[in-house]
Parts: C-alpha cells; sequence; structure tokens
C-alpha cells in the first residue's frame, strides 16, 4: 500500500509541476488522482511532509524567486503569473518564505548569485558537509546551481563534463548513526533530470564498526532516467543497533544532468517498508545447481 501511495503522490507532483502557472485546486489534483480531498491530502502530507495547498505555494515561490533574479518581469505580473490575488498578497507570502520583501530579494539575490557562482566555478567547491566520489569523478562535474532549483535559494547537481562518461560520480556525506540506532530511516528529496542516458537516483548505506555493510540502496531497482521533472524519490533502510555510519548521496551513471534539493532524513515506523526488502526477498532460501547438472 506504501509504494502505491507514494507512486500516487509522485503521479501528482508531476502534475503539479507541469500547471504552475495554471488554476491549481486540492479538489482538482485529487479527482486526478482518484481519491477523495481529505483521503489524498493525508496521503500527501504524510509522504511529502506538507500539504498539497503548501506545497504548491512552496514551488510557486521558488519559480517566482528565480523569475526576479533572471527576468525583468514586473513584480505585480509574476504575482498574477504565479496566481496571487495582488502584489501586496504576493509580498506577504514571498516575505514569509524569503525573509525580504521581492525587490529587496531581487537586488540582493542578483548579487549574491553572481558572486557565489564566481566562487564554484574558480575553486570547484561543493558546500561544507559534501564530498565528491565514485569511480570516475573525474568525468563528472558537481556543484551549487543558483538559477535551477526546487525550494529555497540553490540546489546541488552533478553533470557529465564528456560525451562517453564512464563509470559513476556521487556527491556524498557521511555521518554518524549514533542517533539512529534500533530506528528505521526515510531518506527523502526532490530530484530533477536531463538527458540521463543510463541512471540517476539516491542511495544510502548503512555500515557497521568493521566497515561491513548492513543496509544498502542505491534505487538501481527504480531508476531515474531521461529527462524528469522535480519529483520527490525516497530510501527506507533500517538502522540496526550496531550501525557505526551512515552514507548517503546523489548519483550519476554516464552522460546527463541530475540535481537534487530539499533532502531530508526522518524516522518512520514499520508500516512503511524498507526499500531493501525486494532484494532480500529475490534470494533463494539455500544454495542451487552445486552441480552444474539443469
Amino acid at each position: 500500500m506504501y509504494k502505491n501511495y507514494v507512486e500516487l503522490v509522485q503521479k501528482a507532483i508531476d502534475y503539479i509541476e507541469e500547471n504552475l502557472s495554471e488554476p491549481l485546486e486540492v479538489i482538482g489534483i485529487s479527482k486526478y488522482i482518484g481519491y477523495s480531498p481529505f483521503h489524498f491530502d493525508r496521503i500527501f502530507q504524510s509522504i511529502t511532509g506538507m500539504s498539497i495547498a503548501n506545497y504548491i505555494k512552496v514551488r510557486r515561490m521558488a519559480h517566482a524567486a528565480s523569475d526576479l533574479v533572471n527576468t525583468n518581469q514586473r513584480i505585480l505580473d509574476i504575482a498574477f503569473h504565479y496566481h496571487f490575488s495582488s502584489q501586496e498578497a504576493f509580498t506577504r507570502s514571498f516575505q514569509k518564505l524569503y525573509q525580504m520583501p521581492p525587490a529587496k530579494y531581487r537586488k540582493y539575490a542578483k548579487k549574491v548569485i553572481l558572486f557565489e557562482e564566481e566562487v564554484v566555478m574558480e575553486h570547484s567547491l561543493l558546500p561544507k558537509g559534501w564530498m565528491p566520489s565514485g569511480t570516475d569523478p573525474q568525468d563528472y562535474e558537481m556543484g551549487v546551481d543558483y538559477k535551477t532549483i526546487h525550494q529555497g535559494k540553490a540546489s546541488g547537481y552533478i553533470m557529465s563534463k564528456k560525451e562517453d562518461a564512464r563509470g559513476f560520480a556521487t556527491m556524498m556525506q557521511v555521518f554518524k548513526a549514533t542517533m539512529y540506532k534500533g530506528e528505521r530511516l526515510r531518506l527523502s528529496g526532490f530530484i530533477k533530470t536531463e538527458d540521463v542516458v543510463n541512471w540517476a537516483g539516491l542511495w544510502m548505506r548503512i555500515d557497521g564498526e568493521n566497515e561491513e555493510i548492513l543496509s544498502f540502496d542505491n534505487m538501481q531497482d527504480r531508476p531515474i532516467k531521461n529527462t524528469t521533472n522535480w519529483n520527490q524519490y525516497s530510501i527506507v533502510l533500517d538502522v540496526p543497533e550496531e550501525s557505526t555510519v551512515i552514507s548517503f548521496g546523489i548519483l550519476l551513471h554516464g552522460n546527463g544532468k541530475v540535481w537534487i534539493d530539499g533532502i531530508a532524513f526522518e524516522t518512520v515506523d514499520c508500516s512503511i517498508p524498507t526499500t531493501n526488502e525486494e532484494y532480500h526477498q529475490k534470494l533463494p532460501d539455500e544454495p542451487l545447481n552445486l552441480n552444474f547438472e539443469l
């Protein structure tokens, strides 16, 4: 049931992303999915952590913030484009989310973005905590994007630097497992792709004291391919008591580009299935064909 709910929420997000500049209401989205508004809003919130209405508002604000920085449109025109009743209503909502009015944000963000893009280009630095890794990281570029965002002011990205990019690259973090021992942990993030030939996805690994892998998922059984709009994806793993380290990140295998934003960790109960269960279910109960006789 949970897997079905995730697929329905992803379908709803696809619909929302394609129609952000059109009138959007919870009733219409729920009807499109085939559920009652009350029931589907609860499902949506349990998966994404926000209501449908709030998700629409956050995404419209992210688009509006991008338009403020990257276009010369009037603030009034941007407000009406994203279905705010007035410039005043838009300004109130924008200031609540970004801590400054749209006009000030336009001036401030242009200066900050230009400066930070220059820093990234000159030094190729990832934000604090993030590190590059993979089999062939030299074939890929990783960094921070201030124009293509899901929410807030920036997103992370990986892109191939050549037409025949080898292996894979990942932008990753490692932290102690202490806080989550004995818990079921869900990692989620919003991902967007462009011309991904092989696959991209989230990954998470739980290691023990001797660096043995206790639990792992890299979405290889549900890869993100081709060009896709922003959507939420997740990994759910149990963190055994003997766990010492949790590693996670976003990976790109082969040509293309992938963005990630809005990463979150949360503990969930046992009603949420782990995403590596299917792998274990495929294993046989005992060795097979030991004499090689068909």
